[in-house]
């Protein structure tokens, strides 16, 4: 008996019609293979217990066959790609499963790089090892971390060559949200004049995902605001934690509010609010310090392509839209704050606490201070000041600076911090051992990252995980293609 008879699938997204995506099978991977799995993804999902030894669980995340109730598809979207309009895209290297009835509520499961699809424009529809695993590892460790996000469910791999800038492997990743709706879906259609199209994917987007919005006087408006919110809450969680995405075109912007799209991602290092981790950003249009602008952009470019679903003329609507927008400013601010104080370890609220926030950051840029060991040792430092004071070069500076900060300390701040500032981050020279070792079809090193990014807030068994990086770590780069 298979034991995913029993999974229900409810489909909904594919009850929009044809007119949303296209219906297609995918180009499985040739004697496919495990790579890695998250217990923590399947339990979410009520994944039978040993559900990844199954035989019938390879083929189908593989791409090679179907559970019953799965039904294959890719959807349409465009957006805008570093500030332009790029037209038609769509999931080009995705594949939609369907929508798995779950104890959490529907998720839908995808494939990412089950093959070619009619968006695949220019690529093959093929995902790499390499990406694959920095995908699955960063999903899992953004989860555990609190920050809203895609998650990742396993990885399969095949000897199957895929060509980059190197010949590589192929993998799949299983990726799982309750939507991954885009900002983009909404503008594909407002683009092409589909209006029609647009109400529909609106109307069943606020039933299926925002139902309180539905009551609203214009719900269109309630539904721009709730996104905006949440945009501005995921914003102020990326900046508090140094993450930077590297690739927020409106394509990769969830509709829910949920980190997508694990592409040229990166955690800082050392601090600095410049800093591009992605190597085909060459005007640093993604910098650290710019994501929450460009949050507020891609709301706008959502704004605009909402404006034929409301009554009226165009210029008074696109004033009641941008007016929902405008909540984003006001939450980003109160947000950010709020998680720089917990930070801080600071209880309460003091006029003076944004200085003291901004001017421990600016201490921080100038020694180029890592960032996440620099909060991690602040959270100790009363205890044992100096190894928070051996990542700054002022010194003196950085005294006066703690001086100002214990006189806002009350009892607990230690406890409090160290639950909020984490040991571990998925940095670029973990992700990269991971794969060095699983290009050597050495699997373990994900699976032993896997448990200790699980637990992002313990300090690790192996002190080199929470460590400053090695040198040649400042030497890995990436890009698009990542």
């Amino acid at each position: 008996m298979n034991p995913f008879d029993g999974l229900a699938w409810t489909n909904r997204f594919a009850g929009l019609g044809p007119d949303f995506y296209t219906e297609l099978p995918a180009q499985g991977l040739p004697e496919p293979h495990w790579v890695a799995h998250s217990p923590d993804c399947a339990r979410l999902l009520g994944l039978p217990e040993g559900w990844h030894t199954r035989p019938e669980a390879l083929a189908a995340l593989s791409g090679n066959s179907l559970w019953p109730g799965m039904r294959p598809l890719a959807s349409v979207y465009s957006g805008h790609q570093f500030g332009v309009w790029a037209g038609q895209l769509g999931d080009g290297r995705a594949l939609w499963l369907g929508e798995l009835d779950t104890p959490h509520g529907p998720h839908e499961v995808q494939l990412k790089g089950g093959g070619l699809t009619p968006y695949s424009r220019r690529g093959d529809g093929r995902a790499v090892l390499r990406s694959s695993i920095r995908e699955f590892l960063c999903s899992e460790a953004m989860a555990a971390l609190g920050v809203p996000t895609t998650r990742a469910l396993c990885i399969t791999g095949s000897r199957l060559p895929v060509y980059r800038e190197t010949v590589e492997t192929a993998a799949v990743v299983t990726r799982v949200a309750p939507s991954f709706i885009r900002f983009g879906h909404f503008e594909h259609f407002a683009h092409h004049d589909q209006l029609d199209a647009l109400k529909r994917l609106a109307d069943w987007f606020i039933t299926h995902h925002a139902p309180e919005c539905a009551d609203a006087p214009e719900p269109v408006v309630a539904l721009l605001k709730r996104v905006s919110l949440q945009t501005a809450e995921l914003m102020a969680h990326w900046q508090a934690i140094g993450f930077c995405h590297g690739v927020m075109n409106t394509d990769n912007m969830s509709m829910l509010g949920l980190t997508l799209d694990y592409g040229p991602f990166g955690f800082m290092d050392g601090f600095d609010p410049g800093h591009i981790c992605n190597h085909s950003d060459d005007r640093g249009r993604y910098a650290y310090a710019r994501q929450p602008a460009v949050g507020f952009w891609n709301l706008h470019a959502l704004a605009q392509a909402l404006v034929p679903l409301l009554p009226g003329e165009p210029e008074a609507a696109g004033e009641r839209l941008l007016e929902a927008v405008d909540a984003y400013r006001d939450r980003f601010a109160s947000a950010m704050l709020g998680r720089l104080r917990a930070k801080l370890g600071l209880e309460g609220e003091d006029a003076g606490d944004q200085a003291l926030a901004d001017d421990f950051l600016k201490l921080m840029a100038a020694s180029r201070a890592d960032f996440t060991l620099s909060f991690r040792r602040l959270s100790r430092a009363e205890a044992d000041v100096e190894p928070l004071r051996d990542l700054f070069i002022d010194r003196e500076a950085l005294d006066a600076w703690l001086a100002r900060w214990r006189q806002r300390l009350t009892p607990g701040a230690q406890a409090r911090m160290l639950a909020v500032n984490p040991a571990v981050v998925l940095r670029n020279h973990l992700a990269e051992g991971a794969i060095r070792a699983a290009q050597r079809d050495d699997f373990t090193e994900i699976e032993r990252l896997l448990k200790v990014l699980s637990r992002p807030f313990d300090e690790p068994a192996l002190p080199s995980d929470a460590a400053l990086p090695p040198d040649w770590a400042s030497t890995l780069e990436v890009s698009c293609s990542s």
